[in-house]
């Protein structure tokens, strides 16, 4: 778990980061935790945005994102979701 002085660090992190995944209205599948989960062992820091064609509750699409993809939901914004999850090649965020 994150505490929120890591969270706060994070979130100021991907102020300037631009979503690399949208949710649609097909939901969360496989294939997308899959490259999700690729995308933070790579980057560690991501930022998701859910569409407005998604009729599900923003919160479960978060939830069901960080569980699939086994990280931290550090915010959830609107209709952008940041998650993080360190990553075991390339870590690069130190977090304090």
């Amino acid at each position: 778990m994150l505490t929120g002085k890591q969270k706060r660090y994070l979130r100021s992190m991907a102020h300037h980061l631009t979503p690399i995944f949208q949710v649609g209205k097909g939901g969360v599948n496989e294939n997308m935790v899959k490259q999700i989960q690729e995308a933070l062992e790579v980057r560690e820091l991501i930022k998701v945005s859910i569409l407005q064609n998604n009729m599900d509750d923003k919160h479960a699409v978060a939830e069901d994102l960080a569980t699939g993809a086994g990280a931290e939901m550090v915010q959830l914004i609107g209709h952008t979701v940041v998650l993080y999850k360190e990553s075991k090649e390339n870590k690069t965020i130190v977090l304090p």
